[in-house]
């Protein structure tokens, strides 16, 4: 292997990675039950909305939540394209290679289609990054950016560093060589998720962008020292502090939803032994009755009737509840 990134793996670097594997077999043990449908795609919707802000999109959560459903969203066109693209992009994650430059480009294209005028193609000009009014790093020229890329990417197929580290790794050399003129963040953030989820495919849906968003300065402060070593040491700690943050808050919400799902059968099943013993009850009468609320009651009514359960007989007044 011709390149070699500098990094050194410190004794804490290798305490992270100790626990986020720890964390990461809590995680899995249910297997494919850890993430339900609906967890994956609320972490999804995280994910995109929190790699946004970082780059200053000003949408909610719940506006990016509508922009995906379809829905008519009042924000600035360009915001909402963002939303669309990178939704489009964490969609085809699975369909690409960490290690393939072709899979590089057509990334991009889709992340920044009708954002960036050479959306999947390398950039052609010179690129610093600023903050305010200080220029913080000037990028490798462009006519070295093919080979530095192909380089990283050839590491990145053939090192035998672990998975995590190797992940930070590539995202800070990655942000360092800045290979288009737009979007390298959300694409830094975007193949960093690739990398971990060939790894563990767990991880595709880990949305580790909602800690950096919160720790958005001490992530560029990470990178400024990672610069200033010439080393990607200081980032590849920073890094692997908010995938343990991340995993944490993921096994939380978890946990939560679970308890949510308990909770919510041991209600169904409440309803269905009244309606057993006294068909006419009206979903107020229940309500009263278990010390719900009539909402409550009645999404739950609902989820009855549509799992074959539960069916009315008669009229709204007059009528009655089918046990089945």
């Amino acid at each position: 292997m011709s390149y070699q990134p500098p990094f050194s793996i410190t004794p804490a670097i290798l305490q992270s990675v100790a626990e986020i594997c720890g964390l990461l077999g809590r995680w899995s043990v249910t297997g494919d039950t850890a993430f339900t449908p609906h967890l994956r795609r609320n972490n999804r919707i995280r994910t995109i909305q929190a790699s946004l802000a970082i780059e200053n999109n000003t949408l909610s959560l719940a506006q990016v939540t509508a922009v995906i459903e379809g829905k008519h969203v009042l924000g600035l066109p360009r915001e909402i394209q963002e939303v669309k693209n990178a939704f489009a992009a964490y969609e085809h994650l699975m369909d690409w290679q960490p290690a393939n430059i072709g899979d590089l480009l057509a990334a991009h294209g889709v992340l920044m289609a009708g954002l960036a005028d050479d959306a999947g193609t390398f950039r052609a000009s010179g690129v610093g990054i600023y903050r305010g009014q200080e220029l913080v790093h000037m990028a490798p020229p462009p006519s070295r950016v093919p080979d530095l890329m192909s380089d990283l990417l050839a590491w990145v197929a053939q090192t035998d560093a672990h998975p995590l580290i190797a992940s930070c790794v590539f995202h800070y050399e990655f942000e360092f060589i800045h290979p288009f003129s737009d979007g390298n963040g959300r694409m830094g953030r975007l193949w960093q998720t690739l990398i971990l989820s060939e790894w563990q495919t767990l991880l595709a849906y880990l949305p580790v962008e909602t800690v950096i968003r919160d720790r958005q300065a001490d992530y560029y402060q990470a990178l400024g020292e990672a610069d200033t070593a010439a080393d990607a040491t200081p980032f590849i700690h920073f890094m692997l502090q908010a995938l343990l943050a991340a995993m944490q808050e993921a096994l939380a919400h978890t946990g939560s939803e679970k308890s949510s799902e308990k909770s919510s059968e041991k209600s169904s099943e409440k309803i269905l032994a009244c309606l057993r013993q006294t068909p006419n009850l009206s979903a107020r009468d229940i309500a009263l009755k278990l010390s719900m609320s009539p909402r409550a009651v009645e999404k739950q009514l609902a989820a009855l009737k549509k799992a074959g359960r539960l069916q009315r007989i008669g009229a709204a007044k007059g009528g009655y509840w089918e046990v089945l």
